[in-house]
């Protein structure tokens, strides 16, 4: 089945495109969700139209995002999270947890699936990673991992107390104290 596309589709095009997809598609999912129109002879030159609104409305977008961009870019984005001795973290940073450090800096919603890992980060330091802010817009932002409450990091290496024992307690290889028994009466 012809269809025109109403709104952006993945995969499929944008506004204003002719697409050829199968009939339960258009009919089942495209159509009720106002994603598309079946295309007939009145609707082509409605196409067109819708296209070139498209074109003048992501352009006008396009220069708000740029803009966007060039100030995320010059302040790396910084995210805590717990970690150990020696850098590595206590699980992993995801992109959820960069796309809402990165709405709280930037002011502006940045939905967690606009953020690009290629994995996610299992250690302190700074990582390179992609945020797709509008279809030409893919700026590459510093994200910055800091260990929580100045926990040491690798580069400050840090002398560690047993947890079993008070840092007042004396090592278990040290004598005991001495106790002198005083004057006590045994009952019998």
């Amino acid at each position: 089945m012809k269809i025109i596309l109403q709104k952006s589709v993945d995969r499929l095009g944008d506004p204003g495109d002719v697409a050829e997809v199968a009939d339960g598609y258009a009919r089942n999912y495209l159509i009720p969700r106002g994603l598309a129109v079946k295309a007939e002879k009145g609707t082509m030159r409605h196409a067109e139209s819708l296209k070139r609104a498209h074109e003048v409305r992501t352009s006008a977008q396009k220069g708000d995002f740029e803009a966007l961009a060039a100030r995320i870019i010059q302040t790396p984005v910084v995210v805590t999270a717990r970690a150990g001795e020696e850098g590595k973290l206590f699980g992993s940073v995801t992109s959820a947890d960069i796309a809402e450090a990165l709405s709280a800096q930037a002011g502006v919603p940045i939905d967690r699936r606009d953020v690009h890992l290629d994995e996610p980060i299992r250690s302190i330091g700074t990582h390179e990673v992609t945020v797709h802010l509008h279809p030409e817009v893919d700026p590459v932002i510093t994200v910055e991992v800091r260990p929580v409450g100045g926990e040491p990091s690798a580069a400050q290496p840090a002398v560690l107390q047993p947890k079993d024992e008070p840092p007042d307690v004396q090592p278990h290889d040290a004598e005991p104290p001495v106790v002198e028994p005083e004057d006590v009466q045994h009952k019998e």
